[in-house]
């Protein structure tokens, strides 16, 4: 089940909101979460974006979601009219994203409204997923009744959506015989509706069968703006009463928005359902939709987690990402504070935290989300080269249009993949100022993408408070425009889930002195992150005890076999390499004297372990990298699987021996999926096998094997 957001957090988020407004910043922000449905292992599920039952979930999830985020009318007072009644919110099966390996569109269900409440039209149609009621499908009467509210003109084409009109021009004008938008590719140079851009509107309709029966179906044209597209709808609304026409599906070129009207899309995504939020104003708005979104994905069986047989828990295998920006380009914080972007690149560089912990179990260039510094070696030094420009640039003053063209062109080039392709990195400017983007390249908008899905509602909030903390930190106050080399480091010593929240604390701290700080009921949420853990226990004398813990710890997957043929929206990765993290935790004199190895035959290899005091306790942290499994195509053909992985770790005198298994220890077959966080959480302990081994030998690991913080047991 999703949780409640607690009177705590619901208190934070309205501090935080509170405290934005009183710096004056115009901070929007969405996301996009994404569910899956954890039961099953058809392909649509785990790994293929569309096919089987994917869309009839997703039409699922839309008529759920339009239940529980229709606009709210504020109830009059006793001197005000009775509110207007009228169609609230709209549904829409509009055209989706195509993508570059694809033959057409995915199907995109769309939630259309004023953000006001107010009605878009009367209520005289409804999709037929919404209700029970059917009119039959009447479509040449709709068109005929629709013809006469636009005093179009009518005309008849052979085909599907037979029945047509055109405002303004000859039907014989040969763009009015164009096939139907639906199930056609688009081309490269984007969705353009030629007729709507010299200013006439081609209406189809015709009528198609669905699980309801017979309906009709309208595809709609662009429309240049918000008010011309209710002007429509008043009409069709209209033309639905005198045809009798009770459904109908609305399909064709997506409306257009501005700050007054909300509209959210469910979209399919390989392995997942997606929703695309509209944006908030606020962190309470936010929180409210992400929080209704959470709860109806629950009601229809789609969930943020997958369990798997052995125990462990992993996001929907969508991501979670963020996006930010303002009610209009122009407003967009990112031009109203041109220096805002690399201030950012820079403190996400500083943080590796905000780049890893919330993100899945591996990263790397190879990722998703890569950082900015983790591409090629040569491009570290001309980033840092285009920011020391752009802040010379900047100081200069130069329109909106310049100030937002001189962003893009300088830094899109290194906020992308190590192919290029700027959807894949940890900042997307895809739709800052792209000029090659047709329709959505100039909308202000950065999205941040290194994260996994949020397990729960609070921990999204919790997630979208912290990085509109840090833009409006970096927004009021300043911060060095410039790069630190983080080295090996990046990849060892912040692949440790320890180092990575002793990172996220800094953040924190630097938050409250900056008068951002996020309460702690919102912090809090942030490192909830049971799943991480494979196991603890408590070792030594009873009464003078330390604690065991072993996490799974973050792995840089390498691409593998001839990267010029991975040019699709995949890459092959060997997946095949894990780390775990082990962290023993005490009185300072009983964890000063922990060693940690892994056993190989008669020897155990010794970890470089770091040893942290705060004051109050100690710790000794030990990061270990080893091959799971053997994958069908990797690197190191020759390199067997350790399965268990042995860990050694000695307090003082006494020994204890670790073995961390990948499946049943011992053998057999798990009897199904885990059916609940609980019974998952047991599978992980139950692979999680102690014992007292003989006196352990330590021995110093291979040249290679030991980094300053992992030990790599591929080497031994």
């Amino acid at each position: 089940m999703t949780d409640e957001l607690s009177t705590n957090v619901r208190r934070a988020i309205a501090a935080h909101d509170a405290r934005v407004r009183e710096a004056g910043l115009e901070l929007w922000l969405g996301a996009e979460p994404t569910f899956t449905d954890p039961t099953s292992s058809a392909p649509e599920w785990n790994g293929a974006a569309v096919g089987g039952d994917k869309e009839e979930r997703a039409l699922a999830l839309w008529v759920a979601l339009h239940e529980k985020t229709a606009p709210v009318v504020r109830p009059p007072r006793s001197s005000e009219p009775p509110p207007t009644t009228g169609r609230r919110q709209l549904a829409l099966r509009t055209l989706g994203r195509q993508y570059p390996d694809e033959d057409a569109p995915r199907f995109s269900l769309g939630l259309y409204a004023f953000r006001d409440g107010s009605p878009l039209c009367p209520a005289t149609f409804e999709d037929p997923a919404f209700t029970a009621v059917q009119s039959e499908a009447r479509g040449a009467a709709l068109a005929d009744a629709l013809a006469r509210e636009l005093r179009a003109t009518r005309f008849e084409v052979e085909g599907a959506l037979p029945h047509r009109m055109i405002t303004g021009t000859d039907p014989r004008d040969a763009r009015c015989l164009r096939a139907p938008l639906e199930g056609r590719a688009i081309p490269e140079s984007g969705l353009v509706d030629e007729l709507a851009r010299d200013g006439f509107l081609l209406v189809c309709v015709g009528e198609e069968s669905t699980p309801q029966g017979p309906c009709a179906v309208l595809e709609l044209p662009a429309f240049a703006n918000v008010d011309g597209f209710v002007s429509f709808l008043g009409a069709l609304a209209n033309a639905c009463l005198t045809s009798e026409t009770r459904t109908l599906i609305l399909r064709g070129h997506p409306p257009p928005v501005d700050a007054r009207v909300r509209f959210a899309t469910l979209t399919p995504d390989p392995g997942v359902v997606e929703v695309n939020m509209a944006p908030c104003e606020e962190l309470s708005e936010f929180a409210a939709q992400v929080h209704a979104i959470h709860e109806a994905a629950d009601d229809v069986g789609l969930a943020a987690q997958r369990r798997h047989f052995n125990g462990e828990l992993s996001d929907s295998g969508g991501g979670g990402h963020l996006t930010y920006g303002a009610s209009s380009p122009e407003g967009s914080p990112f031009f109203r504070f041109p220096l805002l972007l690399p201030k950012l690149i820079a403190y996400l560089n500083r943080h590796p935290s905000l780049s890893y912990y919330f993100g899945g179990h591996a990263a790397g260039s190879a990722g998703q989300s890569p950082r900015a510094d983790e591409s090629a070696r040569e491009l570290f030094g001309e980033l840092q080269l285009a920011l020391h420009r752009l802040v010379r640039d900047l100081e200069t003053p130069e329109s909106d249009d310049e100030v937002a063209s001189r962003l893009w062109s300088s830094l899109a080039p290194f906020l992308a993949d190590r192919f290029g392709n700027t959807h894949r990195s940890e900042i997307n400017v895809e739709k800052l100022w792209n000029p090659w983007l047709p329709g959505r390249g100039k909308l202000g908008v950065i999205e941040l993408r290194a994260f996994r899905q949020a397990p729960t509602s609070a921990h999204a909030v919790a997630r979208a408070a912290l990085f509109r903390a840090i833009l409006a930190r970096l927004a009021v106050h300043d911060f060095p425009i410039a790069l630190r080399d983080l080295g090996a480091d990046l990849h060892d010593r912040y692949a440790l889930p320890f180092f990575l929240e002793s990172d996220l604390r800094e953040v924190l701290g630097d938050l409250e002195r900056a008068g951002f700080g996020l309460p702690p009921a919102l912090a809090h949420e942030l490192f909830a992150d049971p799943h991480r853990v494979y196991g603890e226990v408590e070792l030594g004398d009873p009464n003078a005890p330390v604690t065991l813990t072993v996490r799974r710890a973050l792995e840089h997957w390498p691409l593998v076999g001839d990267l010029s043929q991975q040019a699709g929206t995949s890459r092959l990765v060997d997946p095949s390499t894990t780390r775990v993290e082990v962290r023993v935790t005490g009185p300072s004199e009983r964890v000063g004297r922990v060693s940690v190895g892994v056993r190989d035959g008669e020897n155990v290899f010794r970890a470089p372990t770091t040893y942290v005091d705060d004051g109050q306790r100690s710790t000794v942290v030990v990061g270990v990298r080893f091959r799971a499994f053997v994958p069908n195509l990797g690197l190191h053909p020759s390199l067997p699987a350790r399965d268990p992985i042995e860990l050694v770790v000695s307090v003082g005198e006494r020994h204890y021996a670790l073995a961390l298994h990948a499946w049943i220890p011992g053998g057999g077959v798990y009897p199904g999926l885990p059916k609940d966080d609980a019974e998952a959480a047991k599978r992980r302990l139950d692979r999680f096998v102690l014992r007292t081994p003989p006196v352990a030998k330590y021995v110093a690991p291979p040249a290679g094997a030991a980094g300053r913080h992992t030990l790599d047991a591929r080497w031994l």
